[in-house]
């Protein structure tokens, strides 16, 4: 019975996560209304290393303490009934085949070491734990990998049905296809640069379900781990009966790995309150029950393992803070964060990489980094003016960043933010280079007053005609940076007019004009 309210309430949580992962898309309005960022904000641990990684609160913080509050009573209520990735690892080890009963692995003090990692490193200001945390890399992973890819197959499975031309079938298609637009697929087929990497990492941590089910939350989620500690202190407490026998059985269905069958030095810590082990004894030794009497083995991680984890931690600012991309003026160029972004070094300590930002573009153009901002910044946002410019009257980034590290701009305030300059290669613009007329740059800068504007020369054609050419100038108090003329630029290849992160508003040191 209990088995099968928790399976019910899992299917319920996972199908209110897609649904909101679904809604945070751009419908045409610069608005969204249920973002799933809501998830984000109730994580424990990436609301505590932001506010270690930036020494201050923010808000909302409620739900994130409804969390702890919960585990503080029940336990790992959170990663057995609620959390979207722990259901999946559910369906994943489905897969797996039975086998006989194997004895839980001992390396469950990894994920605990990868926890004090994590906090460790965000007292020292440097952020990573949205990297691991398994709500941001859930988001990220189907954001930027998994959904462009099924939007890829559906979108090719109704053209090929088209081209077949067969009459009811393709009336059919064609209706579905139009529902399926409203709700599903997304304005315009995304894509994004790392999509490889990041699927094939997210598909493999599914995959490790097939060697031990729950794999990455017994011995990796940093997240459970956290809930893990608290839920030591849970006032829900298992206890076994003289009844029991010892047959072996809870430990075969316990997903955790929290070695019920040793009845009172089991690992509270590693139970997902799954309720299995209650569920399946034939004898009905086992309960749960409020009690203040705290019960389950002693958590021991080893005092050389805990500060290996604390040293990892604190090389790893230095480690990852002397890339020279750090130096001031050295940043590279083409890193152009999206409009509202903090300064970089408050930027970082803010971005969980959760890819939600990247997401809501109406453009596609915000991409995840490689290693444009250095180790500590993967996967982080940046505007890549060639794949998509960033939109003049939307301030959709912001909206959906959990953080804050995006501020959530209104559309006057984003009018007067720069997040970069625009700058004209004259060897490879046409009215300059070749005596073509084009003033496409020109006539697609949103600016009110337009910060392109153009100055009519008399030039000589190769034949010796003369010809009045308007030729494009960029006026340095005027652009914004949003890479629409970049977009737009007819230059095949490299274009003729490339927009970098210089005069960002963001940034005192990265200007090219002296205030």
């Amino acid at each position: 019975m209990l088995k099968n309210i928790r399976r019910l309430t899992q299917a319920l949580f996972l199908l209110l996560f897609l649904w909101l992962f679904l809604s945070t898309e751009s419908r045409g309005a610069n608005e969204l209304g249920y973002p799933v960022k809501v998830f984000l904000e109730a994580d424990p641990l990436l609301y505590l290393t932001t506010v270690l990684s930036t020494r201050q609160f923010y808000t909302p913080f409620l739900l994130a303490l409804l969390v702890l509050l919960a585990t503080v009573l029940l336990g790992r209520v959170f990663c057995g009934w609620i959390c979207p990735l722990g259901t999946l690892h559910n369906l994943a080890g489905c897969l797996k085949k039975e086998k006989a009963p194997e004895k839980p692995g001992h390396l469950y003090f990894g994920k605990y070491l990868l926890l004090i990692f994590l906090l460790v490193s965000s007292a020292f200001a440097l952020q990573l734990a949205g990297l691991a945390d398994p709500l941001s890399l859930l988001i990220r992973s189907l954001s930027l990998a998994v959904y462009p890819l099924i939007h890829h197959a559906v979108v090719t499975v109704f053209d090929t049905v088209y081209t077949w031309d067969l009459p009811v079938l393709t009336r059919f298609s064609e209706f579905l296809y139009s529902l399926l637009k409203k709700g599903f697929l997304s304005f315009q087929q995304p894509s994004f640069q790392q999509a490889v990497l990041i699927g094939l990492l997210f598909f493999g941590i599914l995959a490790l379900n097939l060697r031990e089910k729950r794999f990455w939350c017994r011995y990796i989620c940093p997240l459970g781990a956290l809930l893990g500690l608290c839920s030591r202190y849970a006032l829900l407490n298992r206890s076994v009966s003289e009844v029991c026998n010892g047959c072996g059985g809870c430990a075969r269905v316990c997903p955790g790995g929290a070695a019920p069958d040793l009845k009172e030095k089991w690992r509270k810590s590693e139970c997902l309150l799954c309720m299995n082990c209650d569920d399946l004894c034939p004898r009905n030794a086992v309960s749960f029950g409020f009690t203040r009497k705290g019960s389950g083995a002693a958590l021991d991680l080893g005092k050389r393992r805990v500060i290996g984890a604390v040293a990892a931690g604190m090389v790893a600012v230095p480690l990852l803070r002397t890339s020279p991309l750090k130096k001031a003026g050295a940043a590279d160029p083409r890193l152009i964060r999206p409009p509202g972004s903090l300064d970089e070094a408050e930027f970082l300590k803010k971005c969980i990489k959760c890819g939600q930002c990247m997401k809501v573009c109406t453009t596609n153009g915000l991409q995840p980094t490689l290693l444009e901002a250095g180790l500590d910044g993967i996967w982080s946002p940046m505007l890549v003016p060639r794949i998509g410019y960033c939109e003049y009257r939307c301030t959709l980034c912001g909206q959906v960043c959990p953080t804050g590290a995006i501020r959530n701009l209104s559309l006057e305030e984003k009018a007067t933010v720069r997040i970069g300059t625009a700058m004209i290669d004259k060897g490879r613009c046409l009215p300059f280079a070749h005596a073509t007329p084009c003033i496409v740059c020109q006539e697609v800068c949103p600016t009110p007053e337009k910060a392109i504007w153009l100055e009519a020369v008399p030039v000589k054609n190769r034949a010796g005609q003369l010809l009045t050419l308007r030729q494009p100038h960029v006026d340095l108090e005027l652009c914004v940076g949003c890479g629409i003329c970049e977009a737009k630029c007819p230059i095949l290849g490299r274009p003729a007019i490339t927009v970098t992160s210089i005069g960002e508003s963001r940034s005192r040191d990265n200007q090219l004009l002296l205030s």
